[in-house]
């Protein structure tokens, strides 16, 4: 299974949900475009997740990556 797949507006939507916390930092950690958000947008004890990237915009299910 991918990580991501486009949803219906074509933006790239983790496949991972909301609580696949190694993982994301695991992304985040290879990601170049990675920045972090403000500080009252945090949402991972570890500051290099896709959870915490500045790019990422929550979904229903997941989140879109705004840089991919």
């Amino acid at each position: 299974m991918s990580e991501w797949s486009k949803n219906e507006l074509g933006q790239y939507e983790y496949a991972g949900g909301k609580e696949d916390w190694e993982k994301v930092e695991q992304i985040a950690s290879l990601c170049e475009k990675f920045v972090i958000d403000e500080e009252d947008e945090l949402v991972s004890d570890e500051e290099r997740s896709c959870y915490n990237c500045r790019f990422r915009r929550w979904t229903k299910s997941a989140f879109v990556c705004m840089r991919r």
